[in-house]
């Protein structure tokens, strides 16, 4: 409970108004809250056929990767990345939340009826390196087309 709370407080931090940001997660029956990308975090969103393989390898390689939200339906995933890499990304089939656009996240730690957190925020700030999140998107795609493939 007490990594949920530090949780909540990360997230909360990047909100226009923090207090208001934990007043709508507490009473909107969606338990999500709107919060703007690019100040702590930007978010790549994966299609889910390759965020899934994407995620097991960068859990073989790190302890702990960086938050990972999902959609439902697990078509699409969000890795939390550092501010300033939407910009910078260069990746086809891979959108962007970064500076100027904003992303339904949910409380940690409860269940949604939409979006939902696969790798949670710890409230430590921790974030999935970019570099490392392309090279495993690379080992992840090569292993679906060996698949594929023979």
């Amino acid at each position: 409970m007490a990594g949920a709370k530090t949780a909540v407080e990360w997230l909360a931090s990047v909100a226009p108004d923090p207090e208001a940001c934990r007043w709508e997660w507490e009473r909107n029956l969606l338990g999500v809250a709107l919060l703007p990308a690019g100040k702590a975090w930007d978010v790549l969103i994966l299609p889910g056929e390759l965020g899934y393989p994407t995620l097991d390898v960068l859990t073989r390689i790190l302890h702990r990767p960086g938050p990972v939200l999902v959609d439902f339906g697990d078509s699409r995933m969000g890795f939390f990345v550092a501010p300033g890499t939407a910009a910078r990304w260069l990746g086809t089939g891979i959108r962007t939340v970064g500076a100027g656009t904003w992303i339904v996240v949910p409380y940690p730690g409860r269940s949604t009826r939409g979006v939902r957190w696969l790798v949670p925020p710890d409230g430590s700030g921790t974030l999935t390196d970019p570099a490392l999140l392309e090279l495993a998107m690379h080992e992840a795609a090569a292993g679906l087309a060996g698949g594929e493939g023979g």
